[in-house]
């Protein structure tokens, strides 16, 4: 038997950050994963979790965790499948580093995704957008900062841990001009801001009280803004925005749907998706061709651009073949 807790160990104190070069924020997704997956197998097993072994984690015990978490615990099929990717992770991991679970790694890996419709992204309009950036009260130091918050994030399109993560350093001069993003897979990119951008920073820089962090953002306690602290504050301005924009009201308005918005306005007024795939950090033009099957103008210049076809009338001759005609009648049926 091989015991899980070194390996595990290693795996997310050398492995990840030394050697795959991981950012802390897919270190901790990754921890929170083996952390909902231990606590699972322990009570299923009826044992202490660092009494584990790697064959515990049988393909049958991860199966049951992944319906676990979407029964219990509500999560989407995407979670899911973000957790089952972790999990594979480690036992790709677990190969090199215990040969004897070979063949159970093997098996692991071969857990199947869940599919997943691919539904169109949520996004906010122009006037939406203006609403909502105008919410915070720029009387208050709080709606200070949270202007810059919500200017810094739709204007560059960041992720909620890009935009978290950015340092007073992160901007190259004192013009504001630029801002240096860590991206996802440690992708670096450098963007320009604008004018409204740049001035709702500096009046946040303004104010922004003395701290240890360098961080750009902070609390009321003057630490580094959290995940939950921004959707919370987010939420507030939403509520406030909808008052004036009511159509605000029937959108799911979360941190990533600034991103969206940025990418779908950039996308209007570019045409270019491969710039939108630039501004936004994507190391793949996959993940951008969300934003044309969610753009409408992209639809109708299809139209535009080409007229129907002519269609003659023509006389439907039955299959003579008994197969073919049984097979017409199924697909009738489907």
């Amino acid at each position: 038997m091989t015991v899980l807790a070194p390996h595990l160990t290693r795996f997310l104190r050398e492995h990840l950050p030394r050697e795959r070069g991981s950012s802390p924020n897919t270190i901790s997704g990754y921890a929170d994963t083996f952390m909902l997956l231990v606590r699972f197998a322990a009570e299923r097993l009826k044992r202490r979790p660092s009494d584990l072994t790697v064959e515990d984690i049988s393909p049958n015990l991860v199966l049951a965790f992944l319906d676990d978490i979407e029964e219990r615990r509500g999560n989407s099929a995407r979670t899911r499948n973000t957790r089952l990717a972790a999990i594979r992770s480690f036992f790709r991991y677990l190969e090199f580093q215990a040969p004897e679970c070979l063949e159970q790694s093997l098996r692991v890996r071969g857990v199947a995704t869940k599919r997943t419709d691919a539904k169109l992204i949520d996004y906010l309009t122009k006037p939406e957008m203006h609403t909502l950036l105008a919410a915070p009260d720029p009387r208050t130091a709080i709606g200070v900062r949270d202007r810059a918050m919500l200017h810094l994030t739709y204007a560059a399109g960041l992720r909620v841990a890009e935009l978290l993560a950015l340092r007073l350093e992160d901007f190259p001069d004192r013009s504001l001009a630029l801002v240096r993003i860590m991206g996802k897979g440690r992708r670096e990119r450098v963007l320009p801001l604008w004018r409204e951008t740049k001035a709702a920073l500096r009046a946040w820089l303004a104010i922004r009280p003395a701290a240890q962090t360098s961080h750009l953002f902070l609390n009321r306690d003057g630490e580094p803004m959290s995940r939950d602290g921004f959707a919370h504050r987010l939420g507030v301005h939403v509520a406030e925005a909808a008052l004036k924009e009511p159509s605000i009201i029937s959108k799911h308005v979360t941190p990533h749907v600034l991103r969206h918005s940025c990418a779908m306005h950039t996308l209007a007024a570019t045409g270019d998706v491969r710039k939108v795939a630039l501004w936004l950090g994507h190391a793949s033009m996959q993940s951008t061709e969300t934003y044309l099957r969610a753009d409408p103008e992209e639809k109708l210049a299809v139209l535009g651009a080409h007229a129907p076809p002519g269609l003659r009338a023509g006389k439907f001759k039955p299959p003579s073949d008994a197969l073919l005609a049984m097979l017409g009648e199924a697909r009738s049926i489907a």
